[in-house]
This record gives C-alpha cells, structure tokens and sequence, in this order.
C-alpha cells in the first residue's frame, strides 16, 4: 500500500490498513517502540518538552499556566482558615459522608467561604483546600466554584475514597424541553431577557465561572424564580458588557489585524479600564459570507450564525491609551475583519456584526479538582441501557460533571466520572487548562443536541493526558479550539473535529479503539444527530473532521492544521469482527485543513466533500486537504522523551509492523453499582493488592486493583504482578505502566499515584478480554 494510501487512510475515518500487513500494536508499544503509559501521562514537565518544530505550531506552553508543573503539597497555603478539612465540614457546615443527607448548601457554603476570607489573598503558590471526607456525599444542585486558587480534594476516586452522587433537584432539571421532547431546549428557556443559551454549554455539578451579574441585569435577576437565576450569573463577561469594537488597521482598509499580527486597535471611544497588563482579552473576529464561502458554505445551506468561529483568549502585555492599542502574548491565527462586512461581504441575513476584543473582566483562576469519584444518580434508568446507546435517555437530566466557563490555569486530576447526564468534562471559553490522569465512563444522554462527550468547546492553549474514556460519544474540539494537546489517551470513542474552526491542535501517542457498535444509528431513545437531522447511518471511526455543508448547523467546519501523529488507532469494521489499524505510518504527520501553505477544506476530485460520512477511506492526501509531506524520527512533537526513551528510527523509512496478533479488543460497560471484591490481599514488604470486579459481560470484564501501604512509612512507588489463564488477555488498562511476558502481567505506577501514606491506598485497573481471573497476585 503506498504512502498517500496510508495518508488517506489516516486522514478519514474508515481506513482499512489489514491489507497493507501491519498488526495492531497488542503488547502497548508504538512501532518504534516506544513503551506507551495506559491511563497514565508520560512526564509533562517543561524541561522534558520540545522545542517548537520548525513549521510547525508551538505547542511547548500547553496546559496550566504555560507549562508549570501541576501543585504540590507545598504551594497550599498553610494558613489553616484555608484548609477545610473532613472534620470541619462536617462541624462548620453540615457535610457529613454516608448519611444521605443533602450536602449542596454546605459545600457551597464552604466555598463561598474560601472565596469571600481566602481567595483575595491566595495565589499559584497560596491555594486554599478544601478536603473532601471518605464515603458518599449527597448534591442536588449545581454547585458554583467561583473561588480563585481553590483545590478540591478527594481522598481517592476508587474504593475507599471520596464519592459524589448528584440528584438533580426540580429547580435545577431543565424544565423547558423541545416540542418532540428529546432535547434541552435552550432557546425556550426564559426570563426577561434572558434565554438559556447564556449558560451554555449547561449546568453541571461543578461550574466553574463567575456569578457575577452586571449592573444592567440585576432588576431581573432578583425577579427570577429560583430555575432561571443563573441565566443572569457571569454576564459581567459576556454579551458584549465589557467589549469594546475595533478600528481598522492603518493601511488595511476593513481589517482591525491579520494573521500573525500581535497589537490590536480599539474603537475610538469606549473605556479602556477592563484591559489590563497580564488579564485576558478574547479577540473575536465576526463570520461573514466570505469566511462561509471559503468552507463551501453559501447561505442556501442553512441558517448561517455570528457564533463568531475566528476567536481566542490571549495575554495582554501591553496597553497604549494613547493610541488606544492593545499587544497580545502571542500571534493572532486569523484576519480580523472591523465587521461581518468589512471585508466585502454582504449583511448575513440582512444584520452586520461587530468584531470585538471583550476584556475578561472576572475570570475564575487557579482551580482543581483532585482524586474524587462523581455520578449522576438516575433512579428509574439502567446504566446497562445507556451502553452504545447515542439517544437522549432524560432530556430534563442533561447535567454536565465538571464545567468550566471563563476560566484559565486550572485542572482536573485523578477524578472518576460514571454515568453523568451528558458530558464528564466540558469546556467553554477556557484557557491553560490540564485535565489529566483521569478515568470517565458513561452518560444517560448520548444523543443529539450534542451530549455525552468528553468536550474541549473553545478552549485554548490546553492539555489533555493520560485519560481513559468508555462509552461516550466522542472526544471533542469544537468551535474555535486552538493550540491544545492530546496526548497519551485511552479512547473507545471517535477523536472528533467537530467543526466551528478549531484549529492547531496536536493529538499524538494516543490508543483509540472503536467497536463497530459505535455508530449514531444506535439509538434507543430520543434519537438524531448534534444539528437537528436523522441519526447518521454510517459507522464512526477513530477520526471525524467536520466538513462545510454539514457543519454549517454548527457554524462552520474544522479550520486548520489539526495535527495527527503517532497514535495506536484501531476499528472493528464489523460486527464482532476484529479489530484492523486505521493507520501504520507512526513517524509521519498529518496536518487537516492544510494544503501545505493554507488552508484547504478537504475534496474529492478538487470538490470539497459535503460531510464526513461515508467518505472515510478516501485519499485527501496529494492536494485534498491533508498534508502528509513531512515525517519526524521521534516519538513526540511535543516532548522531548516518553517514558525515558528518545528513539530516532530513520524518518525515510516506514516502522516495522507489531509481531503480536491482533487483539479482539471489548471495551467494557459501565462498572456494576455493587462490585465483588477477590480475591485476598497478598503482597511482600509493606504493600498488599487486592482486586474489585466491577463489571462484567459476554466477553469479558473490568477489573480495579488496590494497592496498600500496610508499614509505618510513605511508599514512593509499587509494582503488581499476576498471572492470567489462557483464553484471557489484558485488553486495555489505566493508572499503570502495563508489560506483559506470556501469560504475566506487571503493572507499575505512574507519575500521581506512586505515593502511598501508610495505611492508604491507590489504585489502577484494567479491562479483560476473557473471563479468566487473575492468579498470584503479587505487590511490592
């Protein structure tokens, strides 16, 4: 098979690489063999990343706070007033775990504390922390985390540890449905002049944004019945409050700035209070008929919107009041143009829109979520059901895990999701953001409407490591999502270009496996695609790019230079078939949108491709939108080493294929809610392990292990052994560093759960294709 056969292949979504001879990766090593972390993220640190590529994007200051190492033990502030323990919420606030009491009001309350007494003082290196205590905690309603230089804390996600159970109460549930009832209905949720879209992407347990209200909604936020307040909350950013318009360009007639312009100017008039050094500033650059038409879309395909597609949070490093500039930290991506007609475009619809460059004002900084579990509790339901189930199973339900809105240099780590009502993680205008280490299984709400993703939504300059991912929808960057790096995953879903301009992200070194059953025709329940239509008929595939005419429902499709490199892809074509790679060439990159100098919607035949859909396996390399010319001998483009190893295979040559069988790999259901514990800790030294099954089906199981420090002393690291039967393998695993001789097993820790406190435990876990248990469970 050629080159531009493997390019195509790698750059649709239905690529058949069996013929070409390559087997599947079975034993977790790329083919440069190179050992790849299951669940666990390699060494982010910005000592091990690489120095930018030469033509390629910058993506060494992704993640929290440009590149710094995550928090320790030593950047929580040692003021005791800033650390909430177990016990105090329990005496000051009433939150006590396993007594099915509802503890919504107290951890709020616990958080309105550290906002009002702690926050103002805190920083980076001065977080508040609040604990939470082992057992089950109770919440019904949205819980607003608005508090700076916050950390929320669980004692483990697994057995043991801390566990959340969300019941959404009558006044958080959406009450305000579409006509056919499948979906939230957004547009018909009111309140003076409030409608639902301005919470979008949706309420959710944690939320983090400001509550804010501005000044000109506070007569209607204080009429507003208790399901529509939060409307209100957080309009001091949005909604053009604090944005002034922009002025062309000296020389540029119609342009406020260009592609690769660093200083923006502002309207003549307008005050300039908000814009400030070292605040964030979203450039918004408004859609026009010209930036539709460059996709293929013409106003005959749909409504077209200003959902303004062209923006990003920037840095601000200098203000001229004088000249009434502003300098950003880096770049603009995109040609601002002063209106939606600048440019030469006709009014969209009859209406023109401003550009804007809109201040920041109130952002929520420095917040994380750590080593916690979270459901969603849905009395009524079967989480069975919801298992490769792409329908709405409870509309008025779609409540997100953890949300975050207006935010920037914070994090999620070491959180388990199960069953939330739509997506674990999700993201709406966020910056620097690190969500890594991290385990996320199911949604009630997979269908359309857009639910049940594991969602990056204009969200820039962020890092996503080490995370697996079961039955969800897909993992997404939409709308305008830039800059962001994926790397080190474990995904049963598509990595989905959704459309709306996103652009430079890099995803590499991750493991994306897609059963057949993956598909938007399996639908149960209130069924349809994200836009409105009839469910897709096709099947998905570990990639999905979001064509013009199709992504015109949601403003557009994907923009450029979305980069693919040395990832372990694979599809079950078949129904109970085996799983065949989508792609062997590990060591070249594929750029999307990209003819090599510009951008370049992907075509057949010079004609750009209506959708996605049943094009999969074409070639788009060669001129049609990918650009697959360059290849780099290592294993990384954003670190300098993965694992301790730096190996530089010949960049004119193709990586020798796997000698392992391909595996039948079955991605598990969710995890039973009464798991059964074998067999018996056994361990040498100071550590035991134990095993808890947690589910279980036709083929196979899931499996978490327990390792505990039974010694007087901290533990710095651990290493389980065991045997499985044969007829059973390893299909998949998180938490660990997995390799495998024969029929044994070793697991060693990663970076986050190495540390064990004498007494405590931590844990991994892995999904098992057979039913063989494992035997001489070891720990040392």
């Amino acid at each position: 098979m050629s080159t531009r056969n493997l390019v195509a292949l790698a750059c649709a979504t239905t690529v058949l690489l069996a013929a070409g001879g390559f087997a599947v990766e079975a034993n977790g090593l790329a083919p440069n063999g190179v050992q790849q972390q299951a669940g666990g993220s390699p060494d982010l640190s910005k000592a091990n990343r690489r120095a930018p590529v030469a033509g390629l994007y910058d993506w060494s200051k992704a993640g929290y706070r440009g590149g710094a190492d995550l928090p320790g033990a030593a950047d929580t502030n040692p003021d005791g007033a800033c650390q909430i323990t177990p016990a105090e919420l329990a005496a000051q606030f009433g939150v006590r775990p396993d007594d099915g009491a509802d503890d919504s009001a107290g951890l709020q309350a616990a958080i309105d504390q550290i906002r009002t007494a702690c926050s103002p003082g805190a920083s980076y290196t001065k977080l508040s922390l609040i604990t939470l205590p082992a057992g089950v905690l109770q919440v019904s309603r949205q819980l607003g985390v608005d508090a700076d230089y916050l950390t929320i804390r669980g004692a483990g996600s697994g057995a043991g540890g801390s566990r959340i159970v969300f019941r959404p109460d009558a006044d958080t549930r959406y009450d305000a449905l579409t006509p056919d009832g499948s979906d939230w209905d957004e547009d018909g949720m009111t309140s003076g002049s409030a409608k639902g879209g301005w919470i979008w992407p949706g309420r959710g347990l944690f939320r983090v944004q400001s509550r804010g209200v501005n000044s000109a909604y506070a007569s209607e936020y204080a009429a507003a019945p208790a399901n529509r307040k939060d409307l209100f909350e957080g309009t001091v950013n949005v909604h053009w409050k604090a944005g002034l318009k922009l002025r062309e360009k000296t020389g540029d007639a119609g342009f406020a700035a260009r592609t690769g312009d660093t200083v923006v100017p502002l309207a003549s008039s307008g005050a300039l209070t908000n814009f400030q050094v070292g605040g964030l500033v979203n450039i918004r650059a408004a859609n026009s008929l010209k930036f539709y038409a460059q996709q293929d879309i013409q106003p005959t395909d749909g409504t077209l919107q200003n959902i303004h597609m062209r923006q990003q949070i920037f840095t601000v490093t200098a203000v001229d009041t004088v000249n009434r500039t502003i300098t950003l930290d880096k770049p603009l991506e995109y040609d601002v143009p002063v209106t939606s007609t600048s440019d030469g475009s006709a009014p969209i619809e009859g209406v023109v829109y401003d550009s804007k460059a809109a201040p920041i004002v109130d952002p929520v900084l420095g917040v994380g979520f750590e080593n916690f579990a979270l459901t969603q509790d849905m009395p009524g339901l079967n989480q069975a059901d919801a298992v490769h189930n792409y329908g709405n199973m409870s509309p008025a339900d779609e409540m997100h895990g953890i949300v975050f809105k207006w935010a920037a240099n914070s994090w999620v780590r070491g959180i388990r999701t199960e069953m939330t009502g739509s997506h674990p993680i999700v993201t709406e205008e966020a910056y620097h953001l690190q969500i890594v280490d991290n385990q996320l299984d199911g949604s009630w709400n997979k269908g359309k409407g857009g639910n049940g993703y594991f969602r990056g939504s204009r969200v820039w300059d962020s890092l996503y490591a080490g995370n697996t991912s079961r039955n969800l929808r897909h993992f997404t960057f939409q709308w305008s999502a830039s800059g962001n790096v994926v790397i080190g995953n474990d995904f049963d879903s598509d990595v989905n270009l959704h459309g709306g301009w996103e652009r430079n992200n890099l995803i590499e070194l991750n493991t994306v496996t897609v059963p057949y059953e993956h598909r938007s025709a399996n639908c149960r329940s209130n069924c349809g695609e994200e836009g409105g239509g009839a469910p897709d008929a096709s099947s998905w595939f570990p990639i999905w790019w979001g064509a013009g005419k199709k992504a015109v429902k949601w403003s557009g499709s994907s923009g450029p230079r979305n980069v693919f490199f040395n990832n372990t892809m694979t599809k079950q074509v078949t129904a109970g078939g085996a799983y065949t790679p989508y792609y062997a060439d590990h060591q070249r990159i594929y750029q999307f949108g990209w003819s090599g100098t510009a951008w370049q919607h992907l075509d057949t035949g010079g004609t750009p491709i209506p959708d996605w859909a049943s094009r999969e396996q074409l070639d788009f390399t060669g001129g049609h939108g990918v650009d697959a010319s360059r290849t780099d001998p290592g294993a990384s483009l954003f670190l300098k080493s993965v694992n301790g190893s730096t190996p530089s295979p010949s960049p004119s040559s193709s990586p020798s294929p796997s000698s392992s069988p391909s595996p039948t790999v079955s991605p598990s259901p969710s995890p039973s809610p009464s798991p059964t514990v074998s067999p018996s800790p056994t361990g040498t030294g100071c550590l035991s392990a134990r095993t808890v099954k947690g589910s279980s089906w036709s083929s196979g199981y899931g499996m978490d292990v327990f390792v505990k420090n039974n010694c007087a002393v901290k533990s710095t690291s651990w290493t389980v052994e065991f045997d499985l039967p044969t007829g059973t393998t390893v299909a998949s695993s998180w938490s660990s560093t997995r390799t495998q001789s024969g029929r044994h097993y070793t697991f060693v820790n990663v970076g986050y759960n190495g540390a064990i406190a004498p007494g405590q435990e931590q844990s991994f876990g892995f999904n098992a294709a057979g039913l063989g248990l494992p035997s001489n469970l070891t720990a040392r």
